[in-house]
């Protein structure tokens, strides 16, 4: 019998619904789902595939150990009884969790509560760390909050979109949809990219091609402009905003023409894109990593949050700082607190309002760790024992070559995934994850929309879910009765019960609810929330708080040794670390490999065409890759995809970091091309 079965797709956090079609419990095929309020019937390259990797031949299906050098497979039991003996030898500074925006929101609540109350400590972090920390670091000084203040849908009925460092074509194709709506509309399209990238190509009626890294220096110039040509928002920045003062002083003492050096955009560009911004109504600012993942992320943040401030654009539907994050539950792993300096509901490790004290009274014990943990990288290299769970710092990680070091010094590697990831390659113990529709749970997807997911099939072989594997081990531990959960259902409720933003979404009225409900949802009455801001801030005093930020240059520049910028990305037909969309033939078949980025002058200089194999050395290493010839680059900067193993761009990769929030500078590294021998 073949069944029609809704769910959500499993790549990016758009959430756009989809049928699987089903025949005697095995997945043959999809469809759109042609009602659901976010994709109205259309799927990108990756939704249009996104069943296939959950059959492939190399699926994790049974627990194994590392004996005499080799992972054997194993029991559930034996594989526990191993962790178990091992973890009881774990102080908690040595100990360190890694979740995944790919978790259900129920497996996130766990992994963070079975690091804190079991093993003791804050080490517990995820994936945004390495994407948008510096939007939390960047917004929550600014506007309070570092999530997307907006519903995806209407970004169609702004007046100008302002899309900063992110190829929305290829990364968010259903929410291009929305702005290419409103272009056809009449809105303004300014981008800032230092690629003519499609989304640049197709969509921008403004181009700011700019230097890489030098984000602040053109937000600087933008701001300079509006507040000299007096179209700053007078009234809002009066009724709305502190800090005008201080950010006046700063800007009146910048330079235009010295803007305009480190940027590498003319003047007359910068000024059409400023006053299109600020003599728009209703002003949209998308941002994603080519803002984020520099050591300057942070302040390239708050810049452009200051910027849509003194425009007045926050406070109304489609308007403000919206972040672009990348996984199907990107949003909701952070919701939960698997973050090394929030408790779940970003209620804040360190603060006045004690956190680590709310929650050991919620879960029933004398005390939580209230400082700080390790941030992602720091935990890799700092602590003895890791359990990692569905991400891939193998690929992920910047200078892989050092993180490998790391992994395999351990006392104790734990990963869980679903596939034999190359993290998971270096591990003492393996245990096979349950993913996506094998087991049912609540994502929160980019705008806050909180979505369930049914189980429609069954895993392979012995692969349980992650919330069943980690409360396992938690009863091991002796910790049975603060893990006593058998279904998601009642991890879901506690998590009602101490997220208050979750209070009033339950499993039944997402069942019934098309499209979800966006948090905050205080009351089981209550429709979500779609725009926030609309009459405070969330800062301490309600208002937007203006920032005053200096221009610094990357980390490391070209120089007479590495004398070409190296910057790294995604594209469309393929996600993150290539776990999932590598294992689907349709995706592979598209793009098999990673092909650098070259452009033409460049190309002549070396006797490089399409299709020649190069060597690209960075300060951390080699790799070779194939290039591919086009203007898409300036001269003096070559671009990789990131998702291929076998041309891993994080092998070379600079690890230096923002120092407000840990994110590496994967944007911009000095690096060498040579012709492969």
């Amino acid at each position: 019998m073949i069944q029609y079965e809704k769910t959500i797709c499993p790549y990016c956090s758009c959430g756009c619904g989809i049928y699987l079609v089903i025949e005697d419990g095995k997945i043959i095929g999809q469809e759109p789902q042609t009602d659901h309020p976010i994709n109205e019937g259309g799927n990108c390259p990756k939704g249009r595939n996104a069943y296939q990797f959950l059959y492939a031949e190399d699926r994790l299906k049974t627990p194994m150990i590392r004996k005499s050098d080799e992972l054997v497979e194993c029991s559930w039991d034996e594989a526990f009884d191993y962790i178990v003996k091992k973890l009881k030898q774990a102080g908690p500074n040595e100990f360190g969790m890694l979740a995944s925006g790919k978790n259900t929101n129920e497996d996130a609540y766990v992994i963070q509560k079975f690091t804190r109350l079991v093993m003791g400590t804050n080490n517990v972090e995820y994936c945004g760390r390495l994407c948008h920390s510096s939007t939390a670091a960047g917004l929550g000084p600014t506007v309070g909050s570092g999530v997307m203040p907006i519903s995806q849908r209407d970004l169609e009925n702004v007046d100008c979109i302002f899309l900063v460092g992110i190829n929305l074509k290829e990364t968010f194709p259903l929410m291009y949809m929305r702005a290419l709506r409103a272009k056809e509309r009449g809105a303004k399209v300014i981008v800032m990219d230092p690629r003519k990238s499609i989304t640049a190509r197709e969509l921008s009626d403004v181009h700011l091609q700019i230097n890489s890294g030098t984000d602040v220096a053109v937000i600087n110039a933008m701001m300079k402009i509006i507040l000299e040509e007096g179209l700053e928002n007078k009234d809002f920045i009066e009724s709305r905003t502190t800090g005008i003062d201080a950010l006046r002083e700063h800007l009146a003492g910048l330079n235009l023409k010295d803007l305009v050096k480190i940027c590498g955009v003319p003047l007359n560009t910068l000024t059409q894109a400023a006053k299109i911004f600020a003599k728009a109504k209703n002003g949209s600012v998308l941002f994603n990593q080519g803002l984020n993942q520099h050591i300057t992320g942070t302040d390239g943040i708050k810049a452009l949050a200051t910027l849509a401030l003194i425009s007045g654009h926050y406070g109304r539907p489609g308007t403000g700082l919206s972040p672009t994050r990348g996984q199907i539950n990107g949003e909701g792993t952070g919701d939960m607190g698997c973050l090394n300096v929030f408790y779940p509901g970003f209620q804040k490790v360190g603060t006045p309002a004690e956190p680590h004290k709310k929650f050991a009274e919620h879960w029933g014990v004398d005390s939580l760790p209230e400082n700080p943990g390790l941030p992602y990288t720091k935990m890799i290299q700092q602590t003895k024992y890791m359990w990692i769970i569905g991400t891939n710092p193998m690929m992920a990680a910047p200078d892989t070559d050092n993180v490998k070091k790391d992994l395999e010094s351990k006392e104790l590697l734990i990963v869980q995934d679903i596939f034999p990831t190359e993290t998971a390659e270096l591990a003492d113990v393996v245990l096979p994850a349950s993913t996506w529709v094998e087991r049912e749970g609540i994502h929160a997807y980019v705008d806050r929309r909180v979505q369930k997911i049914n189980k429609l099939i069954e895993a392979p072989g012995d692969a349980k879910p992650d919330w069943w594997i980690v409360t396992q081990i938690a009863e091991r531990m002796g910790f049975k009765d603060k893990f006593d959960f058998s279904s998601p259902r009642e991890i879901f409720e506690e998590i009602r019960r101490v997220v208050p933003p979750y209070k009033g979404i339950t499993y039944e009225r997402l069942e019934e609810t098309l499209g979800g409900i966006q948090w905050p949802c205080p009351t089981e009455d209550h429709p979500g929330t779609s725009t926030f801001f609309t009459e405070k801030f969330n800062t301490p005093d309600g208002l937007g708080h203006l920032q005053v930020v200096n221009y610094i240059p990357p980390a490391e520049l070209p120089d007479k040794d590495y004398p070409y910028i190296l910057s790294t990305g995604r594209t469309i037909f393929h996600y993150h670390t290539g776990t999932m969309s590598r294992r689907t033939p349709k995706l592979d078949a598209e793009v098999s490999g990673a092909l650098l980025q070259v452009n033409p002058k460049d190309a002549t200089l070396h006797d490089i065409t399409n299709g020649t194999k190069v060597t690209l050395t960075t300060r951390r290493g080699s790799i070779q890759v194939k290039t591919r010839i086009t203007d898409d680059v300036p001269e003096g900067t070559v671009f990789l995809p990131f998702h291929f193993s076998e041309s891993s761009a994080n092998k070379i990769t600079n690890p230096a970091l923002d120092p407000a929030c840990g994110m590496p500078e994967y944007k911009v590294c000095a690096v060498k091309m040579e012709v492969s021998k």
